[in-house]
């Protein structure tokens, strides 16, 4: 099996580490447990959270044991990383609550059974500490000046930083040397605004305990734009379903700008790079995108959402590659790829065009509105096809010639479809 550190340089998940030569040369060796935290501030995590989640899959697929930390604990401080003001704060009871959502999320990434893999929440060790004890104990290795010049801390200075921030870089040191003391683990992974939290961490478990630990950090992903990775018209775009529909979530992968094709294939599929490079290359990009986003869709919402959502955006837009020319290892190859392809289907005896079938009717019968009245509004609207063409006549009537194959297609706006077989 390949050495998982060169999955992850290969992939674009390297930005930083502690010792390169050191932890390239462990990882191809041994079998470690390494571990990337989330804060419960949220009640989902949302797609800047991918880099971290996928990373910690590839060290797992790699044989490694991940730990997924709930921040259950640093919640309630706050990480001042990244933000020009003072975090919301949260209450026990919304922060318990958001974290139950987002564990959930966590095994769609992640496998946990017979202890591949651990989900902890600091809050088991964190919420407990005696703060006199703590200062003297831990408190103790910190060095205010090394402190300030952290670039998370930095950051915050100049906007205001609270005291009760400036105790996060401790908790979450103090996270490392806990796992590294009671589950054997090496490594922490997080994003580069994390760095100075990883290297105290790395510092306070070799004072404590004299054992060599890592860091590593992920890159700031960027679009080509210059704008922050993970954001539709200034909306996140969640990992749950009932905050970002599955459609929507396949949009935003389907609509990434040319530029960033290779990179989300890299770090939010399980392509081979090889592969990946080779779609970047052809001239089809607009399957590369379909591509990029069924199979990202697909890791976090699964195959029949994916193809769901593939077939529903290629009903609207258009499919970029419907003979399926393009090389690919991905199933999506094996997903019908037609304007019915996934469409619900609505069975009526063929009697009912004997002498016409009053298109009103047809959408009550169809189960897209509930009454005559509402299929008249949404005509008069716009808003009703038949066979993808704009209906402007309430009072037409159905005949075998409306029909291809048997069937009508009937639609109420863009996304609500039926087919109807007659036989």
């Amino acid at each position: 099996m390949s050495n998982v550190y060169h999955t992850l340089k290969e992939r674009g998940f390297l930005y930083q580490t502690t010792d390169e030569a050191a932890i390239e040369s462990l990882l191809d060796k041994e079998k470690i447990t390494c571990y990337v935290g989330f804060d419960a501030t949220a009640d989902s995590l949302h797609i800047g959270s991918l880099v971290p989640l996928m990373a910690l899959s590839h060290m797992q697929r790699a044989g490694h044991r991940p730990i997924a930390l709930l921040g259950g604990g640093t919640t309630m401080v706050g990480d001042p990383s990244g933000k020009t003001e003072m975090r919301k704060m949260l209450t026990k009871d919304q922060i318990l609550a958001f974290g139950e959502g987002i564990k959930s999320q966590f095994a769609k990434y992640i496998d946990f059974t017979d202890d591949k893999a651990l989900m902890l929440n600091n809050a088991q060790w964190l919420l407990e500490l005696n703060y006199v004890d703590f200062l003297r104990e831990i408190g103790r290795h910190f060095s205010v000046n090394r402190m300030l010049a952290a670039e998370s801390y930095k950051i915050r200075l100049e906007h205001g930083l609270s005291f009760i921030e400036f105790n996060y870089m401790l908790l979450q040191a103090y996270d490392f040397y806990v796992q590294a003391r009671d589950y054997d683990c090496i490594m922490q992974m997080g994003g580069q605004d994390q760095w100075g939290n990883i290297v105290a961490g790395s510092d306070l478990t070799r004072r404590m305990m004299g054992k060599q630990v890592y860091g590593m950090t992920f890159p700031l992903i960027m679009t080509a734009s210059g704008e922050k990775f993970g954001k539709s018209a200034g909306n996140a775009i969640w990992l749950e379903e009932s905050k970002t529909p599955v459609f929507d979530f396949y949009q935003y992968w389907r609509n990434v700008a040319d530029a960033d094709l290779e990179k989300c294939l890299g770090l939010f599929t399980y392509l081979p790079m090889d592969e990946v490079k080779a779609l970047v290359a052809q001239e089809n990009v607009n399957r590369a995108k379909e591509i990029l986003a069924y199979e990202a869709t697909k890791v976090t919402h699964g195959q029949a959402k994916a193809a769901q959502a593939y077939q529903a955006a290629g009903r609207q837009f258009g499919f970029a590659d419907q003979a399926g020319r393009v090389q690919t290892s991905s199933d999506i190859l094996s997903i019908e790829a037609s304007a019915t392809a996934g469409v619900p289907t609505v069975e009526l005896p063929l009697s009912e065009l004997s002498g016409g079938l009053w298109i009103v009717k047809l959408f009550v019968a169809a189960e897209l509105v509930k009454s005559n009245g509402e299929a008249r509004r949404l005509i008069k609207q716009g808003g009703a096809y038949l066979n993808e063409e704009k209906l402007t006549d309430d009072s037409l009537e159905l005949t075998s010639a409306h029909l291809a194959d048997g069937a009508v297609l009937l639609k109420a706006g863009k996304k609500r479809i039926k087919r109807v077989v007659f036989k």
